[in-house]
Formats: structure tokens, sequence, C-alpha cells
């Protein structure tokens, strides 16, 4: 299930980087996260679902991805924003 419209407008106030931000690193960090999670519960139920778990696969690289150029970037950033998700525990 994708993320709902008003679920994506509560990220965004909350992930933007400016008042204009819509798709800022923070900000498709923070809406891969909530998919993620999204998909974990699924595939917790259902088990066999394995081109869901591909998906799944594919969006923590992609998340990976965008998480390591933040890093790069802006290291206090990246410790702030991985603290507010709740990511690398």
């Amino acid at each position: 299930m994708a993320l709902t419209q008003e679920r994506k407008q509560e990220l965004m106030g909350e992930y933007q980087v400016h008042e204009t931000d819509t798709g800022s690193a923070d900000l498709q960090v923070a809406f891969l996260t909530e998919r993620i999670n999204q998909l974990t519960e699924h595939l917790k139920i259902n088990k066999k679902d394995h081109s869901s778990r591909r998906g799944l696969l594919k969006m923590i690289g992609k998340r990976k991805r965008l998480l390591q150029f933040i890093k790069s970037h802006d290291q206090e950033r990246y410790q702030t924003l991985i603290g507010r998700l709740g990511v690398r525990r």
C-alpha cells in the first residue's frame, strides 16, 4: 500500500529542509523509511511474498545510498536525521 497524501504532507512538514522543499534527500529518506516500515509489517504476515521482499530490498538500498550522500555532505544533518527516523540503532 502506497503512502496516503495526508501522511506525505505530515512527513513533508516534519522533514522539509526549507519551505518549498518537495524532494530533498532528507525528505526522500523519510518517505522511504515510512514505506519500508509498512512493507516490513506486510512481510511479517505474508512470508511467501517474494516480489514485495525484492521491492523492500531495493528500497533499503536506495535509502542507504541517500543516507551516504547526506553523510558525505553534512555529518551533523546525517546524525540528526537518523536519530529522528530511528534508522541505525
